[in-house]
């Protein structure tokens, strides 16, 4: 059921999303890049009447909105809605039509500009059936749904929510179908975000789950770098930019903003990572070998274009190459060093081995590259307690969950290892809802802004996953469960959740794809 709030009455492939207004009407926008739906609006103040009666909105599900008397919404096309019914007319802002069999509401001008037409023609062109749209939108979200992955029972009614974000979540980027991770302004395929994605996808539909992988490596730039976002103008490789907030933190910390230099921009480095998942589920040499080329040479770019100290540890050059350029270790810089990435670099050092192996090649230099970059980690970050952040040449003493990263390797010491988890286990970062994004204990701990205390669904699942791989299975079924009955009792599928109720953080987004996806693959019973 949608609620046309935080749940849009939308479809697969289109961008046209249908919500209710505070005053009972309805209102449509047009998703977007980087916009705000409200600067989108294409149409407002919908309503449909019998006579002088207002026939409300009886129920919303992911094919029709059917209002009383027999009035239905169903989407013909992904820029066409129509309304189907007798006896009955459509109002809104600026006009009216009757609904006698079928109204159409079209957007002829695609994607980017335009408003609807009511009564214009549809894709099927005149003639256009309603009964037939209708029973034809549910039979698309039937088969939708019967390709979800299995879950247990109590978590069904969630995860069949998460799987109806990741249909309307597919919408056409510069002619690919692309997964993006919400039409709430996230009009893009990100980075690691398709890598997520590609994680639940595997289980339903693995071509389409490769297809993300294709679409980022298809824009990989010649020096290996694969950019941060590819979007309806192009892509997103390198900047001036910095976030707003970190402007002002520099402004306060360093006497000023660095000035504006072209940086380049990424994500954290997890693409071999998400083609061995999807090849564990659906092997494909062929991939495996259409992609690996392009893997090594995006490896290869961080320690020769993201090394800037020459000591063999890669660095983040820009926050929005971290994914968490909210976090309070960019107060102290635009550059740093924390334990995750150079723990991502080793398990994708690993994941090329495994690659090379099934392609017939020698996975050893692979193996031997990764267990030398642990081993260097260990020696230079690692300080006896925890491993330590560096920014601008100094450590920092902010407490997050990328300290336990090097879990992912699976190549620590025993007694390193043991410290982590018990590190993460500890009052700092364990509650009834692990894990928080800054420690509990942390001075700089905020519940509700973005990367500086809510939980956020792809820290955990990779906690998860480096906790199993490192050989603590009962601690990673443990933060597993805590985490599914976190977003299972939530409210929804956000961006990221407040740790300390459990509900909706601060200005997360809704109908967010990697929270969607990872509560899928973790809840996933096959």
């Amino acid at each position: 059921m949608l609620d046309l709030r935080e749940r849009p009455f939308t479809d697969r492939g289109s961008r046209l999303l249908v919500m209710a207004a505070d005053d009972g009407s309805l209102w449509i926008a047009r998703a977007l890049y980087e916009t705000r739906l409200a600067d989108a609006t294409v149409l407002t103040g919908l309503r449909v009447l019998s006579g002088d009666r207002e026939l409300p909105v009886r129920r919303a599900l992911p094919d029709r909105v059917e209002f009383a008397g027999g009035v239905t919404m169903a989407f013909a096309g992904p820029d066409t809605l129509v309304l189907t019914g007798r006896d009955a007319r459509a109002v809104w802002d600026g006009g009216e039509a009757p609904i006698d069999g079928v109204l159409p509401l079209t957007t002829p001008d695609g994607p980017s500009t335009g408003g609807p037409t009511p009564g214009g023609s549809s894709p099927g062109g005149p003639g256009l059936d309603g009964g037939a749209v209708v029973a034809a939108a549910g039979a698309r979200w039937r088969a939708w749904f019967d390709r979800m992955p299995a879950v247990p029972p109590g978590l069904r009614e969630r995860a069949e929510q998460a799987w109806w974000t990741l249909a309307v979540n597919l919408v056409p980027i510069r002619g690919r179908e692309s997964l993006i991770p919400s039409k709430y302004g996230y009009v893009g395929l990100w980075n690691w975000d398709a890598y997520f994605h590609a994680i639940a996808l595997r289980h339903a539909d693995p071509a389409l789950a490769r297809e993300q992988i294709r679409i980022l490596l298809d824009n990989q730039r010649p020096d290996g770098l694969i950019p941060d976002v590819v979007h309806d103008h192009g892509v997103l490789a390198e900047t001036t930019d910095l976030p707003r907030s970190d402007l002002a933190r520099l402004a306060q910390h360093v006497g000023g903003p660095p000035d504006p230099t072209v940086v380049p921009v990424t994500k954290p480095p997890l693409t071999a990572w998400a083609v061995w998942k999807i090849h564990e589920a659906d092997p494909d040499p062929a991939f495996l070998a259409e992609v690996f080329e392009p893997l090594a040479r995006s490896q290869e770019w961080w320690f020769t274009r993201s090394d800037p100290d020459g000591d063999g540890l890669a660095e983040y050059l820009h926050p929005y190459s971290s994914g968490l350029d909210d976090s309070p270790i960019w107060d102290h810089g635009p550059r740093a060093e924390p334990p995750d990435l150079n723990s991502y670099l080793a398990l994708q050092y690993d994941r090329l081995g495994d690659i090379a192996a099934v392609l017939g090649r020698d996975p050893g230099p692979w193996r031997e590259r990764a267990q030398a970059l642990v081993d260097r980690m260990v020696a230079r970050r690692w300080n006896g307690r925890r491993f330590v952040t560096r920014v601008g040449g100094g450590e920092v003493d902010v407490r997050t969950p990328l300290e336990f990263m090097p879990l992912l390797t699976g190549r620590l010491p025993r007694q390193v290892a043991d410290r982590l988890v018990a590190d993460l286990t500890s009052p700092s970062f364990w509650g009834e809802r692990p894990v928080p994004t800054v420690a509990f204990d942390d001075p700089q701990f905020d519940p509700d802004a973005m990367w500086r205390g809510p939980v956020w669904l792809n820290v955990n699942y990779l906690l998860v996953e480096g906790l199993r791989r490192s050989c603590y299975p009962d601690t990673a079924a443990e933060l597993r469960e805590r985490t599914l009955a976190m977003v299972r009792d939530g409210g929804g599928l956000y961006e990221y959740w407040n740790p300390r109720t459990g509900r909706r953080a601060g200005r997360a987004t809704s109908g967010f794809g990697w929270s969607a996806a990872l509560f899928l693959d973790l809840a996933h019973t096959g």
